[in-house]
């Protein structure tokens, strides 16, 4: 016995207390090296006492970051797991977070507590551990369930929790770092390796673990050990090829593909091994496309040596030339042409298989399977000409005219241009009836500010709020509490803009929550607005206006409704209906707030229809003349919009907002308006007007429109309905970021501005085609949507939007891939006279002096939507390129387009 034990013994002969005693004393004092002698103190039944004071003890520690808690929490697990007798409370015990710490079980006086227990309660908390799912895991977890594992004999876990723990450790080494010897020197005497080798393969997310890393040696990589092994006949070859085919057929994530695609290849397998697993490899395929390319390579390699039956050549081509990656489609039609070649007899299979591309979305691979059907038609035989003859029906009509040589077909020409299939002219959906019950307000408000609410709900609810403070404003009020309660009102600083959301300060209103002074003083701008900050946009601002006049009304002279309500989800207002509203308030001799008045002219229609104009001029009220001054005069004229080029450069000042000038690196187009002038006719407020203010392009505006509190809605949209013009022109740059910068979302708001009214004008445009080119598909969608409504409606400028493509194209503000994209998307709708419109204007200066980047693609879809079309007429910039040497595919695709168009 050692002097220290020793000394320990006296100490303990001395201490009167009992061994529990002692051992909760050493819990909560932290010191966990003295508990498994104190454990081997306690009978079972002792122990199992003491299970409750050791759960309360837990309890107190949760949540404790005080000094001296994570001791005691080390010392609580080692007590514990000594306590528990059955197998499953201990394992629940030793695998919980709450006491593990950082240690994990890697704890010494832990293991020695185990250790101590029989064989059969350690293979059972083994088992137990190790079927905790993998977040449940800390990192030291794995080596101490292995050791007791292999000390007690017990079967090997084969959960996925245990076999990660074991590839991680074997990878790493037991401490996370490098581990001595390479991975082949670990794996030769590892006793675990036959079980869990086959399981390695049915794991996820191990694709970084078995990737061979740069700098380290064939034997200390997994692909290159597991080689090494199956050469030295220490594991099944066959069996490791055979799993690593099987995990590529079931699939998963990208990472894990490539990583047992580099084991695989890492074996080596000979033609003969390979022609064992020929089905499996026609299946692969269809799976990722590195996977599917080299099963395509084997699979030709198999077929030239003739190890494989010849019609697995048709399974492979019915199954490749329906994929969009190019490359696999070309690999194909060259494996067809090759067989062909070395087999003429097969040439009939052979042309058959490869009119499956004529399908194929992209013209010039379709091209290319027609060069293979005419290299080996004549081998074929005539028996093929009936099915080619069909299949020739899907082919892209540049290749109508050859395909009709080659298989005898007739060609008609159309003598007109088929119409565009454009999408129905979108009508206006009026605006559901008011609210009519308190009930029925409480419920709209709580949609509202949960969020998300469209202009339509936003403004029903502000209705109902109105209406019904004006009927009864206690039942309102009484309603509303249960809302309110939810969603208190705060008057906290304003930090971001005001939103429709903020229609709570009028349901707190009514309720009595805003002191009267407090709505006054807001009004009349004689205190602080919360609804009103320094990251307010103009049309925040707008809508703060309109919802402190609110709040204040429904306190006060209470008016029965609000002239500003749309008739239809545009936003938009019907002139006979709001002269109704007008005379309905003299009626009863209340007149409306300024700013209702404000947002009720600006979202009115305009109209010339004599009843209605004869019906205003019968207004007496201040607020009837100026509606009907306002329907005579036609309403605010619209603004026109200037072509700016924006290319601000460095500046002179350091600016550190944000650590950032990102503006110094854009060129991009905007439009500079003058704002209204002199011809604003009388009844707009400071907040209405402000929204009409002149613009022009400057890092200011730019900058201010990236500000986080910047984020434009469709309710913007909707509180100019007439005026889509000039909202595009003051969002502009918020388009443009969508395409130069990336930025998600406001391309969203393009449908919208198309079913607006007024002038659609170059800002509109502009901004349609900022969408088409920008960074998300969702957002080019929406351009497109845009794009085809305004056709529908008449609207559309296709010279002018091509005009700007072009330019945006050569500044690099759009991409000439996200615009070829989303313009065959627009394409692909039966649009073809309107995109041809775009891209007749689009080419000239896209195609002049040095052509853009990636025009070639752009000239395919202008060739396709130029013979739909039956465009006709030379353009000269394509002639001139047409007419260069060389067979690029920019050239080449101008030869094609001019062929369509004619001298």
């Amino acid at each position: 016995m050692s002097p220290g034990e020793l000394l320990r013994q006296r100490i303990a002969a001395r201490d009167t207390r009992t061994a529990e005693e002692r051992l909760l004393a050493a819990v909560h004092g932290g010191v966990s090296t003295g508990i498994p002698a104190l454990l081997a103190e306690l009978t079972p039944a002792q122990r199992r006492a003491l299970l409750p004071t050791l759960k309360e003890i837990r309890k107190q520690l949760r949540g404790d970051w005080s000094p001296g808690a994570r001791e005691s929490a080390e010392a609580l697990l080692v007590a514990g797991a000594g306590c528990h007798s059955s197998p499953v409370a201990a394992a629940g015990w030793i695998g919980a977070r709450d006491l593990s710490s950082w240690t994990g079980m890697n704890h010494p006086p832990l293991l020695r507590v185990i250790e101590r227990q029989p064989a059969e309660w350690q293979a059972a908390v083994a088992a137990r551990l190790a079927e905790r799912r993998a977040s449940a895991w800390h990192w030291t977890d794995y080596p101490v369930i292995e050791r007791i594992v292999l000390d007690s004999g017990c079967p090997v876990p084969t959960s996925d929790g245990f076999v990660e723990g074991w590839l991680q450790h074997r990878t790493r080494g037991a401490d996370g770092s490098q581990r001595p010897g390479s991975l082949l020197d670990v794996l030769r005497t590892d006793t675990l390796l036959p079980v869990m080798l086959p399981r390695l393969f049915e794991l996820a997310d191990v694709g970084y673990q078995l990737t061979a890393h740069p700098g380290r040696s064939s034997e200390d990589t997994w692909p290159g050990a597991l080689v090494a092994l199956a050469g030295a006949g220490l594991i099944d070859r066959a069996e490791l090829h055979g799993h690593c085919l099987a995990r590529l057929l079931r699939g998963g994530k990208p990472a894990d593909q490539r990583a047992f695609l580099a084991m695989l290849q890492a074996f080596g397998l000979t033609p003969e091994e390979y022609a064992g697993h020929a089905r499996t490899l026609l299946a692969l395929l269809d799976g990722l496309s590195p996977v599917a390319e080299y099963a395509q390579q084997v699979l030709a390699g198999l077929d030239e040596a003739g190890l494989v039956e010849p019609e697995l050549l048709g399974e492979a081509s019915e199954t490749v030339l329906f994929r969009t990656e190019k490359k696999l489609v070309r690999a194909q039609l060259g494996w067809l042409a090759a067989a062909a070649r070395r087999e003429p007899a097969r040439s009939g299979p052979v042309v058959l298989a490869a009119a499956v591309a004529f399908g194929h979305p992209d013209a010039a691979l379709q091209e290319r399977a027609l060069n293979v059907v005419a290299r080996h038609l004549r081998a074929a035989g005539e028996a093929v000409l009936p099915e080619l003859r069909e299949a020739a029906g899907v082919l892209d009509p540049a290749h109508h005219r050859r395909a009709a040589e080659l298989f005898g077909l007739t060609v008609v020409q159309p003598d007109e241009a088929p119409a565009d299939l454009l999408p129905p002219v979108p009508r206006p959906r009026p605006l559901a009836p008011p609210i009519a019950t308190p009930a029925e307000v409480a419920e709209e408000l709580g949609a509202v500010l949960a969020g998300n609410a469209d202009p339509a709900a936003f403004e029903r609810t502000l209705d109902g709020l109105v209406r019904h403070a004006h009927l009864d404003r206690r039942a309102l009020a009484e309603a509303l509490a249960p809302v309110l309660r939810i969603n208190p009102w705060h008057e906290g600083a304003r930090w971001a803009d005001c939103r429709p959301q903020d229609v709570l300060y009028v349901a707190a209103a009514v309720a009595g929550l805003v002191a009267p002074e407090r709505l006054w003083n807001s009004l009349r701008g004689r205190a602080r607005s919360p609804l009103r900050g320094d990251r307010n946009s103009p049309f925040g601002t707008a809508l703060a206006a309109r919802l402190e006049e609110a709040a204040w009304q429904v306190t006060t002279t209470r008016p029965p409704m609000l002239l500003a309500v749309p008739t239809d989800t545009t936003g938009a207002i019907d002139a006979a209906e709001l002269v109704g509203r007008l005379a309905a308030c003299e009626a009863v001799g209340t007149a409306p707030g300024a700013a209702d008045l404000s947002c009720a002219l600006l979202r009115v229609t305009p109209t010339g229809e004599a009843a209605t104009l004869a019906a205003a001029g019968r207004l007496t009220s201040p607020a009837g003349q100026r509606l009907a001054g306002w329907l005579r005069a036609g309403g605010l004229p619209g603004q026109p919009s200037e072509r700016v080029r924006f290319a601000p450069g460095k500046g002179g000042e350091p600016e550190h907002r944000y650590y950032e000038r990102w503006w110094e690196q854009l060129v991009r187009f905007t439009v500079a308006q003058p704002g209204p002038g002199a011809q604003v006719p009388e009844g707009l407020t400071p907040e209405c007007l402000a929204l009409f203010e002149a613009t022009s392009p400057s890092p200011a505006r730019a900058r201010q429109q990236a500000e986080w509190s910047w984020r434009a809605t469709p309710h913007w949209i909707a509180a100019l309905p007439q005026h889509r013009e000039e909202v595009a022109a003051r969002l502009l740059d918020c388009f443009a970021g969508a395409a130069d910068r990336d930025e998600q979302g406001t391309p969203q708001l393009l449908p919208y501005l198309a079913e607006a009214g007024g002038p659609a004008g170059l800002a509109l445009h502009l901004a349609v085609g900022y969408g088409l080119g920008a960074r998300f598909p969702e957002d080019r969608a929406a351009a497109v949507d845009a794009l085809l409504v305004l056709a529908a409606r008449g609207d559309l400028d296709g010279a002018l939007l091509g005009r700007e493509l072009a330019e945006l194209v050569r500044v690099g503000a759009v991409k000439t891939n996200r615009l070829a994209e989303a313009l065959r998307g627009a394409a692909d709708t039966g649009a073809y006279g309107t995109l041809w419109s775009v891209l007749a204007a689009a080419l000239p200066g896209l195609l002049a002096g040095e052509a853009a980047r990636g025009s070639g693609e752009l000239l395919v879809i202008a060739a396709d939507c130029a013979r739909r079309s039956t465009a006709r007429g030379a353009i000269a910039e394509v002639t001139a390129v047409a007419g260069r040497g060389g067979s690029s595919r920019l050239v080449k695709e101008a030869r094609a387009l001019r062929e369509v168009l004619g001298d």
